[in-house]
């Protein structure tokens, strides 16, 4: 039973008339934004999880061929092949050890802009790096 009001009746829920539209339309932009946030770091991860796998698959890649120039030529290959889809540019790749003897590693260093943060609007570089060594096949190719 409530309080007549200029020969309206009020209920007590009356105050809270509208209160939930007003709820929403305050929370869902937040809500929004916040899940898009989670999106960005979650290929931000995958962007390093890609990465790392690129370095591994390169080194590998580089470590069994037969000369130089065609190892490094094969582990660029193999990395842009892992992260064609990952990166927003071109990837490096940088090999870290000295040489390429025999009974040595063959370490190479990947590098590339993840796009992450780009797609929320932030200019923001987002360069991740990853190195791998791989030891030198004793059995690698010879022709």
């Amino acid at each position: 039973m409530g309080l007549s009001v200029l020969g309206r009746r009020v209920s007590p829920d009356d105050g809270d008339r509208g209160l939930s539209t007003v709820e929403v339309v305050i929370l869902a932009p937040v809500m929004i934004l916040f899940i898009l946030v989670l999106v960005a770091f979650g290929q931000l991860v995958d962007g390093r999880g890609a990465l790392d796998g690129a370095a591994r698959d390169a080194a590998r890649a580089g470590s069994i061929q037969k000369d130089h120039g065609t190892a490094m030529a094969e582990a660029r290959r193999a990395a842009e092949a892992n992260l064609a889809d990952v990166c927003s540019g071109p990837v490096t790749v940088v090999q870290t050890s000295r040489g390429f003897e025999p009974d040595t590693l063959f370490s190479v260093e990947v590098s590339c802009e993840v796009r992450g943060l780009a797609m929320l609007g932030l200019d923001i570089p987002t360069t991740l790096t990853a190195s791998f060594s791989s030891p030198l096949d004793p059995y690698r190719r010879t022709a």
